[in-house]
C-alpha cells in the first residue's frame, strides 16, 4: 500500500480569541500541508483555547467574566468558522482533525468537540466529549452517543477519543470493533504517564494514533486578558508553562514515530502505511479473532439526546 503523511499540531491557541485561533489554525493547515501531510490533527479546545482557569482557580471562584467570554467566542456548529476551516482543508487538499469548544446558537453549555473536516471542505462529522475530566466539568457538557463517528477516508478508516475519553475500554472497543486505522487524540494531558496511553491504544487497537497537545507559554497569555495574573499562576517547577505539549504519532505496535515534543510549538509528522495496520491485526485484533463475543457483549446507544422533541415526533 502507498504511504501517507500525518501530521500532529503542537501551538498556542490565542486564549479566548475564537478569530485569532482561527487565523492560526488556516495559517497551520497551510503549514502541515507543505510538509506533504494529507491528514492533519489539532490540540484539544484549540478554538477558542483551553478555559485554563478551571485548573488555577477554585470551581466557580471569580470565573463569571471568563465564562462569559467562552460563551461568546465560542463556535456554533455549523457557522462562519467551519466554513473559513473547510475552505482552508479544501485549499490544501487535506483532511482536518480539529477540536474546538462548540455552542448550540441559542445556547450557553459549551461542548468539548472534534471536528472531521474533508478535503472536499465539508464537515464530514463531530464528536463531542462524553464526559469531561475534572474541573472540566465546571465549563463543559456531556456529549451523548449519536456523535462517536468512524470516517472513511482516502487514507484509511479514522476516529478516536479525546483526551481522558481515551481511558474509557467500551468507548475504545465500540470504535476499535468499526476498523479504525487512523486514532486521533487531541488532548491536554500531560506526562509519560499519557504517552504510555498512546502506545497503548496503538498497540491495543493495532492503529496509528496521533496525539496532539496545546503548547502555552504563561508570556502567550494576551496581555490585555481580564485579570491576567489570576487566570494562571506561575508554579514552581513549570517553567512559566500553562500546556506543555506532548504530541506524539505512534505506529500500530506501539512504536514511536514522532515525539514525544515539549516546551515548543512544532508540526510533527510522520508516514504511515496501512499495510502495517493489517500486518498487525494478523497476531491481534481486539474485535475479530481475539474477541469473545460469546462470553462478552457490548450494548451502544447511538441516539442523540436533545433538549426536547415535538409532540409529533
Amino acid at each position: 500500500m502507498a504511504s501517507t503523511r500525518v501530521a500532529a499540531i503542537q501551538a498556542a491557541p490565542v486564549l479566548m480569541d475564537r478569530q485569532a485561533c482561527l487565523d492560526k489554525a488556516v495559517l497551520l493547515i497551510e503549514q502541515a500541508a507543505a510538509t506533504g501531510a494529507r491528514v492533519v490533527v489539532f490540540p484539544e479546545a484549540f478554538i477558542p483555547g483551553t478555559p485554563i482557569w478551571m485548573d488555577s482557580r477554585p470551581i466557580w471562584d471569580g470565573d463569571e467574566e471568563w465564562f462569559a467570554m467562552l460563551v461568546d467566542q465560542a463556535v456554533v456548529v455549523p457557522g462562519s468558522v467551519t466554513e473559513t476551516l473547510g475552505d482552508a482543508a479544501r485549499t490544501a487538499g487535506v483532511y482536518v482533525v480539529i477540536n474546538v469548544e462548540e455552542r448550540e446558537p441559542h445556547g450557553s453549555t459549551i461542548y468539548n468537540t472534534t471536528l472531521h473536516i474533508g478535503p472536499d471542505g465539508s464537515i464530514v462529522a463531530k464528536h463531542r466529549k462524553l464526559v469531561p475530566t475534572g474541573s472540566e466539568r465546571t465549563v463543559w457538557g456531556m456529549g451523548d452517543g449519536s456523535t462517536l463517528p468512524v470516517v472513511d477516508t482516502p487514507y484509511g478508516r479514522v476516529s478516536g477519543l479525546t483526551c481522558w475519553e481515551n481511558y474509557m475500554p467500551l468507548a475504545r472497543f465500540y470504535l476499535y470493533a468499526q476498523g479504525v486505522d487512523i486514532w486521533t487524540a487531541p488532548t491536554l494531558a500531560q506526562g509519560d504517564g499519557w504517552v504510555a496511553t498512546m502506545r497503548h491504544i496503538a498497540r491495543e487497537g493495532r492503529c496509528y494514533v496521533i496525539g496532539a497537545n496545546p503548547c502555552t507559554h504563561i508570556d502567550q497569555i494576551p496581555a490585555d486578558f481580564p485579570h491576567r495574573d489570576q487566570v494562571w499562576t506561575v508554579k514552581d517547577g513549570d517553567g512559566g508553562w500553562v500546556e506543555p505539549g506532548n504530541s506524539v504519532i505512534v505506529g500500530p505496535n506501539g512504536e514511536l514515530l514522532a515525539g514525544p515534543v515539549r516546551h515548543e510549538e512544532t508540526i510533527l509528522t510522520a508516514d504511515i502505511d496501512l499495510a502495517h495496520v493489517r500486518a498487525a491485526r494478523r497476531m491481534f485484533d481486539p474485535a475479530g479473532h481475539y474477541n469473545r463475543p460469546d462470553v462478552f457483549r457490548l450494548t451502544v446507544d447511538t441516539r442523540a439526546r436533545p433538549a426536547f422533541t415535538l409532540g409529533d415526533e
